[in-house]
């Protein structure tokens, strides 16, 4: 990698760090038959982790001038396979369909300025992922477990806490990336619930958090124009809010039960 050129426009920061490695590597404890998804393997050193682990590996890359690298590093390695793709574009359940599996993860250590999109394409895909372990900016990390009326509370974190337990495992300083980046990172670990709240339709409850959540500093009155308020504002005062409430106040479960009282249109 002595003569590899980092691209910014892909976000690259590679881990070097082989102890970190492996700590992300075994943050989940896998079930037998398990496919794991990565995105963005870089030379492949977490994915020579993983596949040490569990029966498949499934990567993504977006930098085609990795390919030798990685089947360089991945020489011989016949349970891992390589898609040299743009991974928000791809269908990921029709690529993981010739898989044979009983369990699926996702493990990564993402391009930062992607992290967000790749979650909701996790959330969105409705693939059965029993854990998500991500190495991802701490701001972001802070983000995705903050509390209800924390200021980084906001539509990611309530439609992945609907989903998922969401823990910050361990920080990873700036100082174990190639190129270093500006920021430090730290793992976090989304395990899916056993019992998640029953929902009428998760395209509703979707489009209601982000719409609750379109403009920060208003309240719900203002973001939900256009929803029956007369069936949102009663659900909202039986549990002491109301509609001049910003959506930072507003716990998964409310939202859960705004959305079982709209229509699916």
């Amino acid at each position: 990698m002595n003569d590899f050129r980092y691209k910014k426009k892909f976000g690259q920061n590679f881990l070097k760090n082989g102890e970190i490695l492996t700590r992300i590597a075994n943050v989940i404890s896998y079930k037998k038959d398990a496919l794991v998804v990565e995105v963005g393997p870089g030379a492949g050193a977490l994915t020579m982790e993983l596949q040490a682990l569990v029966k498949q590996v499934l990567c993504y890359e977006i930098d085609v001038s990795l390919e030798d690298i990685l089947a360089k590093n991945l020489q011989g390695k016949e349970n891992v396979k390589l898609i040299f793709d743009d991974f928000l574009k791809r269908n990921l359940l029709e690529d993981i369909s010739s898989f044979n599996y009983q369990h699926l993860y996702f493990v990564s250590n993402v391009p930062y300025y992607i992290t967000t999109p790749i979650l909701f394409k996790l959330v969105e895909s409705n693939l059965p992922f029993e854990e998500i372990v991500m190495l991802v900016q701490k701001e972001v990390g802070d983000r995705l477990s903050a509390s209800v009326g924390k200021k980084e509370y906001g539509a990611l974190t309530v439609l992945l806490n609907y989903y998922f337990q969401i823990k910050k495992c361990f920080v990873v300083g700036r100082q174990n990336f190639i190129p270093s980046p500006k920021v430090d990172s730290v793992v976090i670990s989304l395990k899916r619930k056993e019992n998640i709240l029953p929902l009428k339709s998760e395209t509703v409850f979707h489009k209601l958090v982000q719409d609750s959540f379109r403009f920060k500093r208003k309240t719900l009155r203002n973001n939900l124009k256009g929803y029956p308020l007369d069936k949102i504002e009663p659900i909202l005062n039986s549990h002491h809010y109301s509609l001049t409430t910003r959506a930072e106040q507003i716990p998964v479960e409310v939202f859960v039960e705004i959305a079982n009282c709209l229509e699916v249109r």
